[in-house]
């Protein structure tokens, strides 16, 4: 995947991102062909504050995708409807498991 430093992200417009937070954090950038390919990727990964926002950014991948003539399986996360705000993965490591204490 092509470097992204942290000039050429700040150059990046709010909507070259799959998902901006209520905040203004940026997520997933989708502007070339090897982003989309990352925030396909890691689209299950990302945590959003509801499932209208997880919505709107796998929208916004799917249609990255083809427009950039990206194939995407059918039975990848990212192209099914959403059904659930959790992330597979936190900061923490993946949800599931036992629970280790803090």
């Amino acid at each position: 995947m092509a470097e992204l430093d942290t000039k050429a992200r700040d150059r990046l417009r709010a909507n070259q991102f799959a998902y901006v937070d209520s905040d203004g954090g940026e997520h997933l950038p989708i502007h070339d062909a090897s982003h989309v390919r990352n925030a396909i990727a890691r689209f299950n990964q990302t945590e959003f504050e509801s499932k209208a926002a997880k919505d709107r950014a796998r929208r916004k991948i799917v249609a990255a995708a083809r427009r950039l003539e990206i194939e995407i399986d059918p039975d990848d996360k990212v192209m099914k409807p959403v059904r659930s705000l959790r992330a597979a993965s936190t900061r923490r490591g993946p949800r599931g498991g036992r629970k280790t204490p803090d």
